[in-house]
C-alpha cells in the first residue's frame, strides 16, 4: 500500500527511525563486527541525513563507528581478508570532515592500503576474500571501490582511482554476458570453485542483488573521477550499458526477480533490495545525464512496486522480500534462499532508492 501523501524521503525518515528504535547504534548486527551490513544501511541512513538534516542521523552513524573503532584508530573486530569488511570505512569520511579527528583518518589509511595491496588473481582481479582464492564477485565492486574513489580524490592520491577503473572494467570483461547483457554474478579465474563452468569459469546465473551493486558502485566511483579521467567514458558507458539490461527484465508489478533473466519460473520470486539498487542507480545515472529521462518511468515503477510491497506494525515500517546474504549457485540455490524483514541489507537499499528519489525529483523542479 502506498500511503497518502508520503514522498520518498518521509519513507526513508520512517524506516530510519524503525531500525533506530530496535537497535541502539552500537548494537547493529553483526553486533561488534567493522562489516558491509551496517556499512550499507549506515550509508543510507547519511543520505537520508544529508537531504532532512536531522542530527541525530548523524550521531547514530557515529556513535556506531565508535563503538566499533577505537580512540587510536584500531578496527576492533574485522577481517582484512575479505572486501566485505572494508566498505563501512566509507563512513569514516563524512565524521573526519565534521570533526577533524585524527583516529578516522587513521583508519581510512589503514583500509586504503589493505585494498591496494589486495590478492589478486592472474589477470589482476582482486579475490572476493582470501578464503575465496582467484573468484571475482560482483559485490566487491561495491565493498572496495567507493571507498578508495573517494579517498584518492580526496587526498590527492590518484593511483586509487586507477585501481577502481581497472577492477571495474575487468569485471565487465570477465561477467558480463553478451546475449543479454546482464553480469553473472561471479568469475573463478581458476575454473575450480565447485560453481564455475568448467570451461568458463563463470558462475551459473545473474543474481539480483550481486548485479545491483554494481550501477551504485560505479556510479558513487564516477562522483570523484575527474571528467577528463581517461577511462571515464568507458565506466559511464559501463553503467548505462547495464542499466539498459537490466530495465529490459523489469516486472510488471515493477519489481525485478531474484534471478534477473527468469521471471515468472517457477520458484523464483521478486526480490526487494535488488529492485531498491536498480531504482536508485537508474535515478543517479539520469540525474548525472548518462540516462535519457525516460527511463525514470522504470525508477518510478521500481519505487512504487517496492512501496506497495511495504506492510507497517505500528509506526514501525516492514520491508520483506529481501533475500538474506549468499554465497554463489546454481538456480536453486538463489530460489531457495530464506526471505527477511527490516535486514540491513535491504533497509540500506531502500533507503539508498529514496534517497536517489528524492533527489531525482529536486533536480526536476531546478
Amino acid at each position: 500500500m502506498i500511503e497518502k501523501n508520503m514522498q520518498p524521503l518521509d519513507y526513508a525518515q520512517a524506516a530510519v527511525d524503525t531500525m533506530m528504535r530496535k537497535f541502539p547504534a552500537a548494537d547493529l548486527p553483526p553486533k561488534g563486527r567493522f562489516h558491509y551490513h551496517q556499512g550499507v544501511f549506515l550509508s543510507g541512513v547519511y543520505q537520508t541525513y544529508r537531504l532532512c538534516g536531522r542530527e541525530e542521523y548523524f550521531q547514530y552513524i557515529r556513535d556506531w563507528i565508535d563503538a566499533v573503532i577505537d580512540a587510536d584508530g584500531r578496527i576492533l573486530d574485522y577481517d582484512p581478508g575479505q572486501l566485505d569488511d572494508i566498505q563501512p570505512g566509507i563512513l569514516l569520511f563524512p565524521l573526519y570532515e565534521a570533526t577533524g579527528e585524527e583516529h578516522y583518518r587513521k583508519v581510512l589509511d589503514e583500509l586504503a592500503e589493505i585494498v591496494e595491496h589486495f590478492p589478486r588473481n592472474a589477470v589482476g582481479g582482486f579475490f572476493h576474500k582470501k578464503g575465496c582464492p582467484n573468484q571475482m564477485w560482483l559485490d566487491g565492486l561495491y565493498m572496495g571501490g567507493p571507498i578508495i574513489a573517494e579517498y584518492g580524490a580526496r587526498f590527492g592520491q590518484p593511483r586509487f582511482l586507477d585501481i577502481v577503473a581497472e577492477q571495474a572494467l575487468l569485471m565487465r570483461e570477465r561477467t558480463e554476458d553478451e546475449k543479454t547483457g546482464l553480469w553473472y554474478h561471479a568469475w573463478d579465474c581458476s575454473k575450480e570453485a565447485p560453481w564455475a563452468d568448467p570451461e568458463t569459469g563463470l558462475s551459473a546465473e545473474f543474481w539480483g542483488r550481486s548485479i545491483g551493486w554494481v550501477p551504485v558502485a560505479v556510479l558513487d566511483d564516477l562522483d570523484f573521477i575527474p571528467e577528463d579521467y581517461p577511462k571515464r567514458k568507458e565506466l559511464e558507458k559501463l553503467v548505462v550499458d547495464l542499466l539498459s539490461a537490466v530495465c529490459r527484465y523489469q516486472s510488471e508489478d515493477g519489481r525485478w526477480y531474484q534471478v534477473v533473466n527468469k521471471g515468472g519460473q517457477e520458484g523464483n520470486w521478486l526480490e526487494n533490495s535488488c529492485s531498491c539498487l536498480y531504482t536508485a542507480a537508474i535515478c543517479k545515472a539520469v540525474r548525472k545525464g548518462l540516462l535519457d529521462s525516460k527511463y525514470l518511468q522504470a525508477a518510478k515503477r521500481g519505487y512504487e512496486g517496492v512501496i506497495r510491497s511495504l506492510t507497517w506494525d505500528g509506526d514501525d515500517l516492514q520491508l520483506g522480500h529481501v533475500c538474506i546474504g549468499t554465497g554463489v549457485g546454481n538456480y536453486a540455490h538463489y530460489c531457495a534462499r530464506p526471505v527477511s524483514v527490516n535486514d540491513l541489507h535491504g533497509m540500506g537499499a531502500f533507503l539508498l532508492m529514496c534517497a536517489e528519489m528524492t533527489e531525482t525529483a529536486w533536480q526536476g523542479e531546478r
